[in-house]
């Protein structure tokens, strides 16, 4: 079997936390654990600290993304949106991925999987985060 690139290891974290959306909004039980197994027949380190830390941060990702929306909240979007828009920020903020990388993976996420509107609005709120860390210099 041949190793997946980071993008493909993207679009399977966004499936698996577009999954966890559909449990958490449908109050089902769930093992996140499982749901890895199930989208990844190999077990990756990528994955798993992408979704955990996705889960982990998830109030102040949501809260961070909202700050950045306008007229809108991260609550509105589609699962699959606003899965992408959740592993941007993670990815931003809590790993060592250069930040035009994980901007421009999540906007070509978004180029596949969501409108042009969603992703003009991801765009945005990844980009503005990023300012946001430029200015603080981090």
């Amino acid at each position: 079997m041949e190793a997946k690139t980071r993008s493909d290891l993207r679009v399977s974290i966004m499936t698996i936390l577009y999954q966890i959306n559909v449990y958490q909004k449908n109050k089902m039980e769930y093992h996140v654990d499982d749901i890895i197994n199930e989208v990844l027949e190999i077990d990756n380190e990528f994955v798993k600290e992408i979704v955990y830390g996705v889960l982990t941060y998830k109030e102040q990702l949501d809260s961070l993304a909202n700050s950045y929306l306008k007229d809108w909240t991260i609550d509105r979007l589609g699962n699959t949106d606003k899965a992408i828009l959740e592993m941007g920020i993670y990815e931003l903020l809590y790993t060592d991925t250069p930040d035009i990388v994980c901007i421009n993976e999540a906007v070509e996420l978004a180029k596949s999987y969501s409108d042009d509107a969603v992703r003009k609005m991801i765009n945005a709120v990844l980009d503005g985060i990023y300012r946001e860390k430029e200015d603080r210099g981090q």
